[in-house]
């Protein structure tokens, strides 16, 4: 998933979340306004509800990340799973604002930062660790965002990566030049 080649983790980590964040975008975007809201079934989350979770941590894990607890005491985790916004427009307004915090930590930080302690539910973590530690977690969400407008999309989806059976079209467009590796 190299976008460029960097030796610097701050710079890798914050292309890793952008990629992740076109990725939900691009799978959003090719569902209707009721998909976004549907269930497969009553234990299931739908896009929207995912989309709110992910913006509740992001608003507690990134605000004030290197100074108060990542887990901020006004959250409230179990309300993220009911009652999403009510329209694409507040849903994607609560999406933009949880990535604008995960930038707006991470950008201003170094190298040298990775080594400061943050905490997490009171559980010390480095920098690193914390960026980690989201690194793992949204791209999981993403991964049932884009599980689930491919479900809903059907025939109409349009492949976010290299299309099945296409891979050594793929592979002869990259060595030629043709297409950039993503």
């Amino acid at each position: 998933m190299a976008l460029k080649f960097t030796t610097s983790y701050v710079e890798d980590a914050l292309a890793v979340f952008k990629q992740y964040k076109l990725l939900g975008e691009r799978a959003m975007a090719q569902v209707s306004d009721a998909q976004l809201f549907a269930s497969l079934d009553e234990e299931s989350n739908s896009i929207a509800i995912i989309v709110k979770h992910i913006a509740g941590n992001m608003r507690s894990r990134w605000t004030d990340f290197l100074t108060t607890d990542g887990e901020k005491p006004n959250r409230n985790r179990d309300s993220e799973f009911v009652d999403p916004a009510a329209t694409r427009e507040a849903l994607m307004r609560d999406w933009e604002d949880g990535w604008a915090r995960v930038f707006e930590a991470i950008e201003p930080l170094t190298d040298p930062d990775m080594g400061r302690v943050v905490t997490i539910r009171g559980e010390a973590h480095s920098v690193m660790q914390a960026i980690n530690r989201q690194l793992a977690h949204y791209p999981q969400h993403v991964g049932q965002v884009i599980l689930l407008a491919k479900h809903y999309a059907g025939d109409k989806w349009q492949t976010l990566s290299v299309a099945r059976n296409k891979s050594t079209e793929f592979n002869r467009r990259v060595a030629s030049g043709e297409a950039s590796q993503r």
